[in-house]
């Protein structure tokens, strides 16, 4: 009997191994070359898509997760503009089913309180359409629909889909 005490913290150990190898969480960074000129880099971790949290969240509220974006070149858009440098991604909840792809400039904590003037608001496109993400997915891409010719920051998080233009 004393045996069987001796194998249960090894076994222990090994299933908790197990279940964190069978689900990770990746650490990405994507690096888009402009035709224009310049690198626009992304850097986030594959967080769960939580949606209980973005539904409890008060209108108003600047939601992130932590993703970063950096410029190597001013980006421009029509009143927005983008100096070179780093920003926190986020959305700004307006309302249940209507959000706002916004940047902050700089790095923002999870437990800090965004100055909301400090918010850069970019032309967006939500909708809840597209499939269900599992984890939180951010990418560059062309535009589509009213940011057709742009180029878009999409963030995708469980059945919420936001595109921004950045130029």
């Amino acid at each position: 009997m004393k045996n069987v005490h001796l194998l249960a913290g090894p076994a222990l150990a090994l299933m908790v191994t197990a279940v964190a190898l069978a689900h990770p969480h990746l650490r990405k960074t994507i690096i888009v070359k402009l035709p224009e000129g310049g690198d626009v880099t992304i850097s986030y971790a594959t967080e769960p898509s939580n949606e209980s949290h973005t539904a409890k969240a008060a209108a108003g509220s600047f939601l992130h997760a932590g993703a970063r974006i950096t410029l190597s070149a001013e980006l421009k858009d029509g009143a927005v503009f983008l100096a070179a440098g780093e920003y926190t991604i986020g959305a700004l909840k307006n309302g249940d089913s209507d959000y706002t792809m916004a940047l902050y400039p700089g790095r923002i904590r999870l437990s800090d309180t965004a100055d909301m003037a400090k918010i850069i608001k970019l032309e967006s496109v939500f909708s809840r359409d597209m499939c269900k993400a599992h984890h939180m997915l951010v990418d560059i891409a062309p535009g589509h629909g009213k940011l057709e010719g742009k180029t878009v920051l999409t963030l995708h998080f469980g059945s919420l889909y936001l595109a921004g233009a950045l130029y």
